[in-house]
């Protein structure tokens, strides 16, 4: 059972986008090199922006951690997106309405 549960982290460049206009409303965060997230990782940006006016645009640089999860980790985050998944499948085949 031993490293069932081990995490390992390391710290990377990323660059933050933010923009807020009557077209779109997001936030984007890249992480610099091929660092690939999977289910169960965790990417925590340092200093993050969290407010940009409207109107505005805002792309910053900034320092993320990236947390690889341990194999417990993994399995439990691949059976709680399934679960949640199929809350979505909840569809009536009825041919009348609902009484």
């Amino acid at each position: 059972m031993f490293g069932l549960g081990k995490r390992t982290s390391f710290d990377v460049p990323c660059t933050v986008e933010i923009e807020q206009t009557s077209e779109t409303l997001h936030a984007h965060v890249v992480l610099d090199g091929d660092i690939e997230i999977g289910p169960g990782d965790e990417v925590l940006v340092h200093d993050a922006p969290t407010h940009v006016d409207f109107g505005e645009r805002l792309v910053v640089r900034r320092t993320a951690t990236v947390v690889r999860a341990g194999l417990l980790d993994k399995i439990r985050a691949r059976f709680e997106g399934y679960r949640e998944l199929t809350e979505l499948y909840e569809v009536s085949f009825s041919t009348g309405r609902a009484q």
